[in-house]
């Protein structure tokens, strides 16, 4: 069974969290959102979400894969944060999922993840994003790696993450039950 950790720094994007957080859920795969701090975590919306666990409890090798909500300054805070830059590290090194959507991207970009990949993001975000190959679709796949422009494509950043992590008929089948035709 996958298992996904979703790191909620303040000032998250709640929309991309908790989209991505209910649709994996929903298609049967396990989810642990982790603090870097406080188990309450906060955010950009003032919306406070209390996340499963400390950062401090994972390890990559339970793990098959990271998803990194946007916003600001959550995407700042997970950037900065030592912990979250090893862990994402240590699962490209394991060819392991790696999502981000938003402004998460500049995360991937300072873990050197995304050199030479396609990749995309928030369209202002894309001069902090040297090292890749920048798209401006609504989601790009390069091998195990995931990005998103933004909070209005959250469901089909994480449709297409399940689609990667199920497969097709299980994203459909979302699709059709959840009522959205993109």
């Amino acid at each position: 069974m996958s298992k996904i950790v979703i790191p909620l720094a303040e000032g998250f994007e709640e929309i991309e969290a908790v989209t991505s957080i209910d649709v994996l859920r929903r298609a049967e795969i396990e989810v642990v959102t982790v603090s870097l701090g406080d188990l309450k975590v906060t955010g950009a919306n003032e919306i406070t979400i209390e996340a499963d666990q400390s950062i401090d409890q994972i390890t990559s090798t339970d793990l098959t894969g990271i998803i990194l909500p946007g916003g600001m300054p959550g995407a700042v805070n997970l950037r900065e944060d030592e912990r979250v830059i090893n862990l994402i590290q240590e699962l490209a090194d394991d060819n392991k999922l790696i999502a981000a959507i938003c402004a998460a991207p500049i995360v991937l970009e300072e873990a050197g993840v995304l050199k030479d990949k396609e990749a995309t993001s928030y369209p202002g975000f894309k001069p902090r994003m040297k090292s890749c190959k920048y798209q401006e679709d609504r989601v790009v796949i390069d091998d195990n790696l995931i990005t998103g422009r933004g909070p209005g494509v959250a469901l089909e950043f994480v449709l297409t993450i399940v689609k990667y992590l199920a497969n097709q008929d299980a994203a459909l089948e979302l699709k059709e039950a959840m009522l959205t035709n993109f």
